[in-house]
C-alpha cells in the first residue's frame, strides 16, 4: 500500500468519503488511488474555486467533513475564496495540496510556491507531510482538527514521493481537536443598553 491509498482509506475510515478535486500532475497517485477505494467518491472540478465551494456547501448540508483536492500553490490560490468562505463558517474541510517530490523543490520549478504560507492565510491546521509512513497519521490529524470546535479548514501538503512510496497502512481515527485557547467574544452586551434592557424584560 502506498502513501495515497493509506490516507483515502484513513479519510474514509473518518468518514470523509467524498473528495472534490482539481488534480494535476503531482496528484496523479492520489487520483489513481481512488480505484483501490471504491468508498471514497471522486468528484472532478474544472476549476479550484468550484471544487472548494462545491467542499463547503457539501459539508454544511451533510454535517461532516469533506475533503478537497487542489495542485500546488496555483491551485490553491485559485481555491482560496471559498476556503475563506469555509473558514468564517467553521466548516470542517479538510484540504489536501499536492506538492512537487520533496527531492525537486530545489529546482524552483515554474509552479513552486510556499504553499504552507498560502494555507496560513485560512488560520487553520497546516502541515506538509514530508514520510510516506506518516501521511496516514497526518491524515487523522487533519480531519480531527477540521472537526475541533469551532471547525475550519485544516491544509495536508503532500509531497508527490510520499504518495507513490510504500507506506504502513491507513491510521485510526482520532478525536476532534480540542480548542485552542478562550472563545472568542462575538458581541459585548453593556449595561443600560436596549439589548440588556430587553433581556431583563
Amino acid at each position: 500500500m502506498n502513501g495515497a491509498q493509506a490516507l483515502i482509506r484513513t479519510l474514509v475510515a473518518a468518514g470523509v468519503d467524498t473528495c472534490f478535486m482539481n488534480p494535476g500532475t503531482s496528484e496523479m497517485h492520489f487520483v489513481a488511488a481512488l480505484d483501490d477505494v471504491p468508498e471514497m467518491h471522486g468528484v472532478l472540478a474544472l476549476f479550484e474555486g468550484v471544487a472548494t465551494g462545491a467542499a463547503d456547501g457539501y459539508s454544511r448540508m451533510a454535517g461532516r467533513p469533506a475533503a478537497v483536492l487542489l495542485h500546488l500553490g496555483p491551485g490553491l490560490g485559485n481555491g482560496l475564496a471559498n476556503l475563506h468562505n469555509a473558514r468564517r463558517g467553521h466548516v470542517p474541510v479538510v484540504n489536501i495540496v499536492g506538492d512537487h517530490a520533496t527531492y525537486h523543490a530545489r529546482f524552483d520549478a515554474p509552479l513552486q510556491s510556499d504553499i504552507a504560507a498560502i494555507a496560513s492565510s485560512l488560520q487553520g491546521w497546516v502541515h506538509t507531510s514530508t514520510d510516506p509512513s506518516a501521511v496516514a497519521g497526518d491524515a487523522a490529524s487533519a480531519i480531527a482538527a477540521a472537526q475541533g470546535p469551532p471547525g475550519g479548514v485544516a491544509t495536508l501538503i503532500l509531497p508527490a514521493d510520499t504518495c507513490w512510496l510504500p507506506s504502513d497502512g491507513p491510521a485510526e481515527p482520532l478525536a476532534p481537536a480540542a480548542p485552542s485557547g478562550s472563545p472568542k467574544t462575538l458581541c459585548r452586551v453593556l449595561p443600560g443598553s436596549s439589548l440588556a434592557m430587553h433581556r431583563a424584560l
